[in-house]
């Protein structure tokens, strides 16, 4: 086995970042509940970077259909915890790496884990975990990146200070107690989500409407494609980097798309053209429902 050096390993992010900025990457410590899609993506990128301290949670196994995207997911890994397989490729990258990895039990330690990460990578597509930790995240003063349920691959950074995405999208989960959080409840949530993406961005022209309808209506799993979700995932591990160092631009809390099939970025509408569209996408929801 070869011997390990950080220094080596990192030489070559040098010219990127300086060598006090890729200290302060060693010295981070970052919290990724969900090490799956997006998520796993993200940690894949901040761990060969160089970020030097993590906790991971996730309270699946990896499946076959998980091949498709999941950066950590092969036949090796299936059947094995995704949270168990992500931190032994780490290890695997960065025997020096600190690690924490944990379950289901991350959301009865929430308040403890977003006191010690000030950046959390949000990786997670249960509405009620997140309800959760983005009340704590606020309460704590962390700062949570996440992304839409999109075709698209997004990002957007939600700082203690800015509206939680259950205020911003107007879920049905405002003001009420997180342990109330029912799967009508997570339903609604993703729908909303699915309102906002489809009323801030080209979402609808690159997916099968009557797969999406299937997803709205509860029939169906999320539906996910390699290159949207590892591109999400690096532009999430871009804003991580970016919050470490301190550095000002990026995403604020409403994000913005990226679209590979016209090379832009797509941001939202201001008022009052997101309500007039936000009125023909609930109508074009409605319809599809139905």
């Amino acid at each position: 086995m070869n011997a390990f050096s950080y220094d080596e390993f990192i030489t070559r992010n040098l010219g990127f970042v300086t060598a006090d900025e890729q200290a302060k990457l060693r010295a981070a410590r970052v919290f990724i509940p969900g090490v799956g899609g997006m998520g796993g993506a993200a940690f894949m990128l901040l761990v060969r970077a160089g970020v030097g301290q993590f906790t991971i949670a996730d309270i699946d196994t990896f499946e076959v259909s998980n091949l498709n995207r999941q950066v950590f997911a092969s036949l090796d890994t299936v059947g094995q915890l995704k949270a168990d397989a992500a931190a032994a490729a780490a290890r695997r990258i960065n025997p020096e790496i600190g690690l924490d990895v944990l379950g289901g039990e991350w959301l009865d330690r929430i308040e403890d884990i977003a006191a010690r990460h000030p950046v959390i990578v949000n990786g997670t597509d249960d509405a009620k975990a997140g309800v959760r930790m983005y009340r704590v995240a606020r309460d704590k003063g962390a700062t949570v990146i996440d992304a839409y349920a999109a075709t698209l691959p997004s990002v957007y950074v939600v700082r203690p200070g800015d509206p939680r995405p259950e205020e911003r999208m107007r879920y049905p989960t405002v003001g009420k107690d997180w342990q109330a959080i029912d799967d009508a409840d997570r339903m609604a949530c993703l729908n909303r989500e699915l309102e906002w993406a489809l009323t801030h961005s080209n979402t609808h022209r690159y997916v099968d409407l009557a797969i999406a309808a299937d997803l709205a209506a509860g029939k169906r799993k999320r539906f996910s494609f390699a290159p949207m979700v590892v591109s999400t995932g690096a532009l999430m591990a871009y804003e991580a980097i970016r919050l470490i160092l301190g550095h000002p631009g990026g995403a604020n809390h409403r994000g913005y798309f990226f679209n590979p099939h016209t090379a832009r970025t797509e941001k939202p509408l201001p008022w009052p053209l997101s309500a007039a569209k936000g009125a023909l996408v609930r109508r074009f929801m409605a319809k599809m429902g139905a």
